[in-house]
């Protein structure tokens, strides 16, 4: 009874990884000049979004605490 289980699990791994191949064929990837802009797209905009909640979003925050407290 054991082995039946066993196998039973092994074909769902195979047949996982079997489809799991097979989407990946599928996919359309980017040209190595294609991932490099989209990765400079990334960066700016993490950077911009990091500086804009670094510093506009947790100043207002700050300042809305301290009149709240009346610091």
């Amino acid at each position: 009874m054991a082995i039946k289980r066993a196998s039973k699990k092994q074909n769902r791994i195979q047949r996982f990884t079997r489809e799991t191949v097979g989407e990946l064929k599928k996919v359309s990837w980017p040209t190595p000049k294609e991932a490099r802009h989209l990765t400079g797209i990334v960066i700016v905009v993490v950077v911009i979004m990091a500086f804009y909640l670094g510093i506009v979003v947790d100043g207002l925050a700050g300042r809305l605490l301290n009149l709240m407290l009346g610091v």
